[in-house]
């Protein structure tokens, strides 16, 4: 999942990078209100962390651009101020939360996995596609053969392809989802994590494989078993 932040305090911003990276987020950092809009107009992302004392453009006018242009992105905004009047004037503007500084670790993770969860996934938080399953909350990927637990972009990866079942997922699709449009990551990049997660897959013994098509991209897929029944015709057809 990708996130985007906007702290213009860069020491905060940094440190909260660090704790979305290890809660298994991308994250891009921008730090003002104008980039922040620019970064929203180029990219694709799954919330936004919006400080709202900021320079050239502030949160809250961020915000507001947003919903007129029909965005409903998940936005979390951040505050110094305590006023109810600002939190009142957030929620209004459409924010889906806010949190006043300074805030614990665990409540910022907390209060972004409520807020980008869909209503399908509220009650669930786990992911199945044929024999294996994956945990979005212990970010484990759990199979006949055991469990791993994934590492940040596999589990992204992992997210997208089982989110995603049957579906084409081009390599420019994950590098700008979990590497950032403005990464320095080059293509092949995929392709190694893409064989990490199938070192993991046959290890759990998975009926789940994943397909490449040349200049398409991956999908996931449910390796179909013949029936039990059609298999003993087989063998007695060989026999005879």
């Amino acid at each position: 999942m990708r996130l985007l932040l906007a702290e213009d305090e860069k020491s905060l911003s940094r440190a909260l990078v660090k704790i979305l990276e290890h809660g298994n987020y991308s994250v891009d950092a921008v730090y003002d209100g104008q980039e922040a809009l620019e970064y929203l107009d180029a990219g694709n992302y799954d919330g936004v962390i919006l400080d709202i004392m900021m320079p050239k453009t502030d949160g809250l006018t961020v915000l507001k651009k947003i919903r007129e242009k029909g965005n409903l992105i998940p936005v979390l905004l951040l505050t110094a101020r305590s006023e109810v009047e600002d939190k009142v004037k957030g929620l209004d503007l459409g924010a889906n939360d806010y949190l006043t500084k300074p805030f614990a670790p665990a409540e910022l993770l907390a209060r972004i996995r409520a807020m980008t969860r869909t209503q399908v996934a509220q009650a669930d938080t786990e992911i199945h596609v044929g024999n294996i399953t994956l945990n979005t909350s212990t970010y484990e990927l759990m199979g006949p053969g055991g469990s791993f637990r994934l590492a940040n972009k596999e589990f992204q990866m992992m997210e997208m392809l089982m989110g995603n079942q049957s579906q084409m997922i081009s390599s420019e699709r994950f590098l700008d989802k979990i590497w950032g449009y403005d990464s320095d990551a080059e293509i092949n990049v995929v392709w190694v994590y893409i064989s990490y997660l199938r070192k993991k897959m046959n290890a759990l013994k998975a009926d789940v494989v994943i397909r490449a098509a040349r200049n398409a991209g991956y999908t996931l897929e449910v390796i179909r078993k013949e029936p039990e029944q059609k298999n003993r015709r087989k063998k007695q057809a060989a026999d005879d």
